[in-house]
């Protein structure tokens, strides 16, 4: 049976930010679903919930593990649900897993200014926009920049989103993942707050760092997280044993 991709997006944004992997994945016959969050994309009219979330994730990976092994990817806050989903007691049908960009605890005071800034950023004119698109255009590369915002911004959901990180046993849930596992982080990422202790937590993960990369990592280096899709669709097709990365690479 092939292996199946499905792709769990950041907060904000939506499924067109993973174009430049769908396009990859596809290119190689690889079936692959990227999906909208409640409160974002094509589903920007809904209310975002945490259980409305691990839901659309759940339905998706089920969809795919009828048809061949299952390797998830999620970005950010799509991550940080995603691993919260595989390491549920009630274990899912994923073979591996990739976590970008979200080592992080999402709780006390740093998940509390996280909201106050973006609270703050929100109440500018054209809701920070035209900062948002200058950071943008100056760091991401013309065959990504336009995908990440494409399926427009979730600003209405994103105060919800966040507070309901909050929750998150992620500890818990990184003790129990038992299939390959990568931690993909940019060099620059703030979310690197807490990478040492989720690799305590999974000590058979891999972590890769990606150099001159900030949070955006599958935008800014698409190329390099098509090859890390490609190592763990190999890795699963090979039979699961993780192999072919040094772990501060």
């Amino acid at each position: 049976m092939t292996v199946q991709v499905v792709l769990v997006h950041g907060i904000r944004t939506s499924a067109t930010m993973w174009r430049a992997q769908a396009d990859h994945l596809r290119s190689r016959e690889i079936p692959v679903t990227a999906i909208d969050l409640p409160g974002h994309g094509s589903r920007m009219d809904e209310e975002f919930t945490l259980e409305g979330a691990l839901q659309t994730i759940d339905l998706a990976v089920r969809r795919a593990a009828a048809n061949g092994p299952v390797v998830l990817a999620g970005h950010s806050m799509g991550g940080l649900v995603s691993i919260e989903y595989v390491g549920a007691e009630d274990r899912p049908p994923v073979d591996a897993f990739i976590a970008a960009s979200c080592t992080a605890i999402p709780r006390g005071v740093g998940l509390s200014t996280y909201r106050m800034l973006a609270r703050g950023f929100d109440s500018l004119p054209d809701r920070g926009m035209w900062l948002t698109n200058r950071v943008l255009d100056a760091t991401l590369p013309l065959e990504t920049r336009a995908d990440f915002g494409a399926g427009g911004y979730a600003f209405d959901a994103q105060d919800t989103a966040l507070k309901s990180l909050s929750v998150l046993d992620l500890l818990a849930a990184l003790r129990r993942i038992d299939v390959p596992t990568w931690f993909v982080n940019g060099q620059y990422d703030q979310l690197r707050l807490n990478e040492r202790l989720f690799r305590r937590m999974s000590p058979d993960a891999e972590l890769i760092v990606v150099p001159r990369t900030s949070h955006l990592v599958t935008a800014m280096r698409p190329r390099v997280f098509n090859a890390l899709l490609d190592l763990a669709i190999a890795t699963v097709e090979r039979g699961g044993t993780q192999a072919g990365a040094s772990p501060d690479s």
